[in-house]
């Protein structure tokens, strides 16, 4: 009996606790499972080189997996929107995207039928660099929403995270000492239905995670709050949105963070490689499913504790703020509120502008140091013209301190632009370990180190700053560019399906100029996934078009925070719509900083500010819900 098999006969409970799990299986599950490379827009993605993990994916590197799984190696990601840009990162190199021809395109994703590098290399008519640029601004993530991260080997294969009661503490160094943070929770499980709008009865396991500590009980009504869980392991999110567990003994709340479906160990049909084979089994993840899903789990979860009467206030970030908002619009009467963090809900094609991302991610460096800017600015360039050699490419892997020679300069390029976007989005003022271990306003110690060498030496200079972000511990003795610790692999269907976020760059960026071109766009979607991006859909079906004017009249209780220089807070909601639809934006807030740990001794006072007025606003909620009820409890909030 397979262990999919086993779950489904022992779920008559609702609730599963992970000791009659392990007991049931003997053990976590294992079966392998393909993680694909991150790349995309999403708010948390890390990679942009999308198109390039396809190219390496359909040429020679497929000689490697068999037929099965070779439907898996799709890029993934997490932002949002950054395959395209990813697709023609490496092509605008040399030319607008606009000058592509359709000869290179069809070079540029290759002929399945070729088996080897080397043959597809000697077909091209252009020495184009391999595109591997930013899948449309890896957002989110992450917050995006909440916004974030990451890459990893199409090819690789690796084992699900084994179960475990508590996450692994997070270690940031304050002031000279090691900090840690602890959070400890129960991980449950949740048999979820796969389709919230069909008459189908298929099912699939669910992961959240629940701290009763601190809930006063249900006879009490004490709130409930969900965190809207985003694109990858849930637990990594729990580890980094301490501010729940901190302000949950203020509300005696229960809290909830369930795992989205087809991210972490949250597979439909059984294992990710059967949720990742084909259109198909991938139909069932989208924005619609998801929050089907929160609102089963929780709707279930409060009768199971009998706590009906309890009032349900939601959170997230980034990806999973933008969840949070369209489920208090979508689901007014489930919960009665949301905090939404670092959300570009308005981060689609026709309502925010698509050059909000890179404008803000350049305009952070050029504050830092406007000779750090130039370079970045000059080096896109002069890594293509030295990686447009073998020799040149050979002594570029060195510099760079590569575990393996790159393939070509797009690599490298699609490498130090996600450093450039992660470390603008969590430009946070003291050392955190979210997307990697990094010290207290992370760019402008990238400048500095990229300061401290003369100009003449530009790739020392880049270097610097990237052994800055990607190894300030100075644990690693060299890189892998693709590696994927998050699990955020669902997010370039995600992208090509509902999550199309366009982003382009102006000329008077640090990146190249580069324009959106939705064709472009959906080309490489219907070649890799046989779909063609609704681009307009998620707008028609939340809303974004006039949303103060639409807002203003149905919707309420919710908080939009933001911070500008959080790269996503373009796409974000910055001014009161309402009296109770407000913003809170703080000119030094970076990705969902509100949503961290509350650290007294560290966090700047407008940070203080920023979460007393969150604070206020759930008191509100809280207050008017109790008073509605007219049953005593308003004064316990």
């Amino acid at each position: 009996m397979t262990l999919l098999e086993k779950l489904i006969e022992y779920s008559s409970k609702i609730l599963v606790r992970p000791t009659e799990l392990r007991g049931l299986t003997g053990n976590a599950p294992s079966e392998k499972w393909i993680a694909p490379i991150i790349t995309s827009s999403c708010p948390y993605g890390a990679g942009r080189n999308v198109e390039e993990k396809a190219y390496r994916a359909d040429t020679g590197k497929r000689s490697r997996v068999n037929e099965e799984e070779r439907n898996v190696h799709r890029p993934t990601g997490r932002e949002s929107g950054r395959i395209l840009s990813c697709l023609s990162f490496g092509h605008r190199w040399r030319e607008s995207v606009s000058q592509i021809s359709s000869s290179t395109k069809a070079w540029v994703l290759k002929d399945p039928n070729v088996d080897s590098f080397e043959d597809e290399r000697a077909m091209a008519q252009t020495e184009l660099a391999l595109p591997s640029g930013r899948l449309q601004r890896c957002a989110l993530a992450v917050l995006l929403l909440f916004l974030g991260n990451v890459a990893c080997g199409a090819e690789a294969l690796r084992r699900p995270p084994s179960l475990r009661s508590r996450p692994r503490p997070a270690q940031i160094r304050v002031g000279g000492a090691t900090w840690t943070q602890s959070y400890s929770w129960e991980t449950r499980w949740y048999e979820q239905r796969l389709d919230h709008f069909s008459s189908r009865n298929a099912t699939f396991q669910q992961k959240f995670l629940l701290r009763a500590q601190e809930w006063g009980g249900a006879e009490s009504k004490a709130p409930i709050f969900l965190y809207c869980g985003n694109e990858g392991n849930i637990e990594w999110f729990a580890e980094n949105t301490g501010f729940l567990f901190d302000i949950a003994p203020r509300y005696k709340a229960l809290l909830v963070f369930p795992e989205h479906r087809y991210y972490g160990e949250s597979m439909p049909f059984g294992s990710q490689q059967a949720a990742y084979k084909d259109a198909d089994s991938l139909a069932y993840l989208n924005t619609e499913q998801a929050l089907g899903d929160f609102v089963t789990l929780i709707t279930d979860l409060k009768r199971n504790l009998s706590a009906e009467a309890c009032p349900v206030v939601l959170f997230g970030g980034s990806y999973g703020g933008m969840l949070a908002a369209w489920m208090r619009l979508k689901y007014p009467h489930i919960a009665i509120g949301a905090l939404s963090s670092s959300a570009p809900i308005l981060q689609f094609e026709d309502v925010a502008s698509p050059y909000s991302f890179t404008d803000t991610v350049s305009a952070n460096f050029k504050a830092a140091s406007e000779s750090c800017y130039q370079t970045i600015r000059d080096s896109w360039t002069l890594m293509e013209r030295l990686g447009s050699t073998k020799e040149g490419l050979r002594k570029l892997s060195s510099q760079f301190h590569m575990c393996t020679d790159l393939h070509d300069s797009g690599e490298l390029g699609a490498w130090t632009d996600n450093a450039y976007a992660y470390v603008s989005m969590v430009n946070y003022p003291y050392p955190s370990s979210f997307l990697q271990n990094l010290p207290a306003y992370p760019i402008n110690e990238m400048c500095k180190a990229m300061d401290s060498i003369p100009e003449s030496d530009a790739m020392a200079r880049i270097f610097a700053a990237m052994d800055v972000y990607y190894n300030y511990t100075g644990d690693l003795a060299c890189f892998d560019i693709y590696d994927d610790p998050h699990g955020m692999s669902g997010w370039d269907w995600q992208a090509c399906t509902e999550m199309v976020m366009p982003q382009s760059n102006r000329n008077t960026s640090m990146y190249l100029p580069f324009e959106w071109n939705f064709e472009d766009f959906a080309y490489w979607c219907e070649k890799n996934y046989g779909v063609r991006p609704r681009s307009h859909w998620i707008v028609e079906e939340f809303g974004g078009h006039d949303i103060e004017a639409v807002l203003k009249r149905f919707g309420s209780n919710i908080v939009f925070s933001n911070g500008l220089v959080d790269p996503w807070s373009g796409g974000g909601v910055l001014k009161n719509i309402s009296d109770s639809i407000v913003a809170l934006v703080t000119a030094e807030g970076a990705h969902h900083l509100d949503l961290r740990a509350i650290q007294p001794e560290v966090d700047p006072q407008w940070l203080v500010d920023q979460r007393n007025a969150e604070l206020q606003h759930i008191d509100r909620w809280l207050l008017e819900f109790y008073a509605d009820r007219d049953d005593g409890h308003a004064e316990q909030a």
